[in-house]
């Protein structure tokens, strides 16, 4: 390598590797390069403001310095050498005037931030004396300064915003149950242990007269005096995460282990030495990894997807910030595990947080928002506020800025960029205000193509910024740092480009600095060093690794050169041993390596899939879990040792979508993503059969056996089921495909096998969206026919999620089914009758899966469990079903969305897949949790009560039971002179009156079921049916059966979008004529009887009291004349409020039915 050691700044471009040759452009192409008065020019008028501002603080400077005659003289002397300083700068290349008035504003702005603590603990000083003196009257001490602890108590994503305005310290539980901590700067004394700490030997500023000390140990001091007992942080050591014990643990699901993680977010590498521990992302969930341990610890608290993290120097201090709903920013221990400090509603406008960044010592974050218009926030998170110290808004055509970084030996000065734009920063602390630099920079630039950017970096001698490009070059850029005695266009600090460096073909992904080298890594996965003139000293191309994502180095440096060392020599001419820390390589086929710099020896440490993962499967009788990923990948674990078994990988374009065991575990049945079904070995996942099943154009969603293993069902996206069967052939047992049918018109949400009752044959089911329930006569079936037994239709205005068979609790077999009004149905397994429609779990979404918890024993069939997922939830039910929301409970497990379900065979563990988010977590099941949560909710009719509006004494209930003995009056007469028989039971032909009394309007198929309910509730141990109700049982069935959320507008509205057209306005209208031919022969139909008395009704035409008593029901009410009654064009809200005369609710808030259960979520 003869080239090695020239200087590629000292050109406009050339390249860093002697391999590499860069392509000559073309010779017509026209050069531009643009003077420096030009590129001024270009930033003068962006940045006018800013320089403006900039002067005033450098004004506001030399007022403070006219007591002082010896400062000032210096400073005219110095003053009036600018010129010739800037002259002989130009010309030798140092800036040491300029450098000496950077340091000046750097110790003057650092005093003033000294100042502001000193003033800080003068105040918590008195505070303390104030409660000494109070303790000495009698207070009790004690009561007044005990630390808070760390409590978590179960509240969800809404309550904490109960919390915004309080500034008292305070701990809630996030959706995921761990404490999330907020206090105001009032009481940083209370908490100055949770500060970070700076690392020994670290240069500190702004001190004052003890410069070694820090000011958080100062702050601590003066807690220490009034605090009777340590804190957890100020305490803690780096081994104290791993030593604590979790057992103890109070909630229904705990998370105990991440498969998988997020690739697209960096892995650091937080202990070394005798330990190697990684701090990685999964989801919403922090994970920290002791490799040698093969442990896990994970910080839960982000309600969403945590979209950017960061780390401090010393490794300690970890920020991170999510994207979503009501998003936060969380600094952690990594310690000991705590959340130190969260920041609620940090970009309330927008979706979250793109890019977060910390200083070395961890005093300061910096946040970039992801909304149109995106913020540059500095927040001051050791002091506890809430609000960021300051902020500017970035202007559109600088791109989407997606990355930022404080230099690290400047706490106030910062760089970010976007794929076109790179800007640097200047944070005025004593303004409050963040100015900018951010120069045009175009290919005329150079004369040369730039690239896109992917990240930037200060340059280790600090007066320059390096950018990478996916082109594979670094542009470098010129910090330029004013004086006080400049011109306008000097006095704002602003960058240059100056130079295009050529360093390799290959798009640099990475780019970042450690010790005395800069360091890329690249899509071909090189890793490459560079000196601080950007000459080429090693690199690592030979381990052929995917794109490289992110580098993280030990915190640990390098021993000496010994004996024994084993470094590679570098790539210069003196030939020196290359001596580097030991560091962790992440790449984008989510694996992470370490690689061991004495030796070079690269370990494996994580293989992940790298794409969206839906299919998990548990196996029946042994610790083992299988994961199948879109990226062709199938994995076997074993969930309780936490080890990697064995796995397959697929050739290209086979996702796997879906996997099943067979009851005895031989068998695995897989399902990919364009229409393949395989039989593999579920001890080898080898194929079982000689060629795969090709049957379908689509991703097979479904796979089922039956109990005997002689059937295995498919369902596919096409809305088909297709059934293979076990049969002899030359005296072996081989699988052979028997018929499908495209049975459903909407996607099939559940295909199932179960028994007959009165033979061992298997019995095939499906549940569609269509809201169809089939049955399949497998007997009857033959080669390319597949016979239907019966049809049933599931629901009529929901469309079912789910089906399973119900736990034989029971005499009578029941299916479960859980539809999207967030209702469970039972129906008789037989005649598909339904038995029972409950309240199902209310938690934001309708269930999108369920299944039946594993028992251990005969002793634990008395008392079964349901596990269920929706959305993003992952929850447990007490069974049997009955309404009672005490008896669920749920947990965030995948906020992008929850892909699949799998249960133990031993019922101790639930294992969710998260699709999106390349992860499948495991959850440790607690059911002593749930039934103490339950004997807390309260017993009989108690949890009911508290699902009406003002429980059993508002005024709700109170009318429920005026209505009900009404009711009584009326089955009886109104005029009657008879002796009247007071009952506490109604007969059911009065249930629906009193119904819509209420407010719930049931439709006609609702109240069969009803009926149907109640009369067969005791038909199956005394064989007699009811035809009565109670006040008790009423209120069930209405809980039960009512519309969870109420009236809502959003339900009537997708009816006129569906029935309707859109008028001249642009609203969905339907008009006259076409909503009474509609009411007459669609649906439920009416009468023109029935249609002319309801619409007389509802506009007052008929006498009050008109057809109160059945008696009444031969008179005849008024005429009514549609045409001046109803207008010509109807809209959703004409219908709901003039006509039907509801109340209807936009929001849930805002509905007084809402069940409590929903207020909850």
């Amino acid at each position: 390598m003869s080239d090695v050691e020239e200087n590629p700044l000292d050109e406009t471009e050339e390249s860093g590797d002697a391999e590499m040759e860069e392509e000559e452009e073309g010779e017509d192409e026209k050069e531009y390069n643009p003077t420096t008065e030009e590129v001024e020019d270009m930033e003068q008028e962006s940045e006018q403001d800013d320089s403006s501002a900039w002067l005033e603080f450098l004004a506001e400077e030399e007022e403070g310095k006219e007591g002082k005659a010896e400062e000032v003289g210096e400073e005219e002397e110095k003053e009036g050498g600018v010129g010739e300083e800037e002259e002989r700068m130009e010309e030798e290349g140092k800036g040491e005037v300029e450098e000496e008035e950077w340091e000046k504003y750097i110790k003057e702005a650092d005093e003033k931030e000294e100042e502001e603590r000193e003033r800080l603990i003068r105040e918590m000083e008195e505070e303390a004396g104030a409660a000494q003196e109070a303790a000495a009257a009698g207070a009790q001490e004690e009561a007044a300064w005990r630390p808070p602890e760390v409590t978590a108590a179960a509240a969800s994503v809404e309550a904490l915003s109960q919390f915004k305005s309080q500034s008292e310290i305070f701990s809630v539980s996030s959706p995921c149950h761990f404490p999330l901590r907020r206090q105001s700067s009032d009481e940083l004394g209370d908490r100055s242990d949770l500060m970070p700490l700076e690392k020994p030997g670290q240069e500190k500023r702004g001190l004052g007269p003890e410069r070694g000390e820090n000011i958080a140990e100062r702050v601590k001091k003066l807690s220490t005096k009034r605090m009777p007992k340590s804190s957890l942080v100020s305490t803690a050591n780096e081994d104290a995460l791993f030593h604590k014990d979790d057992s103890g643990t109070v909630y229904p699901l705990n998370m105990t282990w991440s498969f998988g993680w997020n690739s697209s977010l960096p892995v650091f590498y937080i202990r070394d030495n005798t330990q190697r521990v990684l701090l990685y992302i999964c989801a919403h969930t922090v994970v920290i990894y002791d490799v040698f341990s093969n442990s896990q610890h994970h910080l839960q608290g982000h309600p969403n997807v945590i979209s950017c993290v960061c780390i401090s120097e010393d490794r300690r201090w970890v920020a991170t910030a999510d994207r979503g709903p009501e998003c936060l920013i969380i600094i952690w221990d990594s310690f000991t595990g705590i959340p130190v400090h969260t920041i609620f509603d940090s970009c309330p406008e927008g979706n979250g947080i793109r890019a977060v960044a910390m200083t070395c010592d961890a005093k300061y974050l910096a946040t970039i928002s992801d909304t149109e218009i995106q913020k540059v926030c500095i927040w001051k998170w050791t002091l506890a506020v809430e609000t960021p110290a300051c902020t500017l808004e970035l202007p559109k055509e600088y791109g989407f800025q997606n990355y930022i970084t404080f230099n690290p030996t400047n706490n106030r000065e910062l760089v970010s960029n976007s794929k076109t734009q790179a800007i640097y920063y200047l944070w005025l602390e004593g303004r409050d205000t963040l100015i900018h630099s951010a120069p045009l920079l175009t290919e005329k630039t150079f004369n040369k193509i730039v690239g896109k950017f992917s990240q930037s970096v200060f340059h280790l001698d600090l007066t320059q910024m390096l950018s990478a490009t996916m082109e594979g070059k670094l542009v470098v850029w010129d910090i330029h740092r004013p004086h006080a005695s400049g011109s306008i266009t000097s006095a704002f600090p602003y960058i240059k480009p100056c130079k295009l460096v050529h360093l390799q073909r290959e798009a640099i992904t990475v780019l970042t600095t450690i010790d005395s080298f800069i360091v890329t890594g690249d899509i071909k996965g090189s890793i490459k060093f560079y000196d601080q003139t950007l000459s080429l000293v090693n690199w690592y191309s030979h381990f052929k690794l995917s794109t490289i994502r992110s580098l993280s180095f030990a915190k640990t440096p390098p021993a000496p050169i010994s004996e024994k060392s084993n470094y590679p020599l570098d790539y210069t001419l003196k030939g020196d041993f290359f001596v580097v820390r030991d560091f962790i390589i992440a790449t984008s086929d989510a694996t992470v390596y370490h690689l061991t710099a004495d030796g070079t020896k690269l370990e494996k440490l994580l293989v992940e899939p790298k794409d969206s993962i839906c299919a998990i499967a548990c196996h029946p009788y042994q610790p083992l879990l299988t994961i199948g990923s879109f990226c062709g990948m199938i994995k076997v674990w074993n969930y309780e040792k936490k080890k990697y078994l064995f796995s397959r990988v697929f050739e290209k374009g086979l996702g796997v979508q879906s996997l099943t065991y067979n009851p005895e575990g031989a068998l695995l049945g897989a399902g990919f993503t364009e229409g393949t079904v395989y039989i593999l070995d579920a001890m080898s996942l080898e194929n079982e059969i000689p060629e795969p099943f090709k049957y379908s154009r689509t991703s097979v969603t479904h796979i089922s056996f039956s109990h005997d293993s002689q059937y295995m069902a498919t369902a596919d996206m096409s809305f088909t089921v297709a059934v293979y069967k076990v049969v002899v052939r030359n005296g072996q047992r081989v699988w052979e495909y028997l018929a499908r049918l495209r049975s459903h018109r909407k996607s099939i949400r559940t295909i199932m096998f179960g028994v007959h009752l009165d033979c061992n044959e298997p019995r095939l089911l499906s549940l569609g969206k269509d809201c169809l329930l089939i049955e399949y006569n497998l007997l009857k079936s033959q080669k390319n026919h597949l016979e239907i037994l019966d049809i049933h239709r599931a629901d009529q205005c929901n469309y079912p999620t789910c089906m399973i068979w119900y736990p034989p609790l029971t005499k009578e077999l029941f299916l479960l089914v859980c539809t999207s009004g967030y209702k469970v149905k039972l129906f008789n397994s037989t005649t598909k009758m339904c038995r029972k429609t409950l309240l199902g779990p209310v938690f934001g979404s309708p269930i999108e899966q369920i299944q039946i918890l594993p028992v251990k024993n005969t002793i634990e069939l008395q008392k079964r469990y349901m596990v269920f997922i929706n959305e993003d939830k992952v929850g447990l039910q007490i069974l049997p079903v009955d309404g009672n929301p005490h008896k669920t409970a749920a947990i965030i497990c995948h906020p992008s969305g929850v892909a699949g379900l799998a249960l133990s065979y031993d019922g101790c563990y639930a294992f969710t897949a998260g699709g999106r988010d390349c992860s499948v977590v495991q959850w440790q099941i607690n059911l002593s949790a749930l039934d103490a949560a339950v004997s807390l909710g309260g017993e009989d009719l108690t949890p009911f009560y508290g699902l009406v509006a003002g429980g059993k004494e508002g005024k709700f209930y109170r009318e429920l039971e005026d209505y009900f003995y009404y009711s009584q009056l009326r089955s009886q007469g109104i005029d009657t002179m008879e002796t009247r028989k007071v009952s506490e039971h109604i007969c059911l032909e009065e249930l629906p009156f009193v119904m819509r009394a209420i407010g719930f309007y049931p439709s006609e198929e609702q109240i069969d079921n009803m009926f149907n309910e109640i009369r067969f509730s005791e038909y199956v141990d005394t064989g007699k049916l009811i035809d009565k109700i109670n006040l008790p049982d009423f209120l069930k069935v209405y809980v039960n059966h009512r519309p969870p959320f109420g009236n809502t507008m959003s339900g009537i509205q997708q009816s006129f979008n569906i029935l309707g057209f859109s008028n001249s306005k642009g609203k969905k209208v339907i008009r006259r004529e076409d909503l009474l031919r509609l009411l007459l022969t669609k649906g439920e139909h009416m009468t023109e009887e029935e249609m002319s008395d309801c619409f007389a009704t509802l506009f007052g035409l008929n006498p009050e009291g008109w057809k109160s008593e059945p008696a009444a029901s031969s008179y005849k009410g008024s005429k009514i004349c549609y045409e001046d009654e109803l207008p010509d064009e109807i809209t959703a809200e004409i219908f709901a409020t003039e006509i039907l005369g509801l109340t209807i609710s936009q929001k849930l808030t805002q509905d007084p039915m809402v069940s409590e259960a929903a207020r909850n979520v």
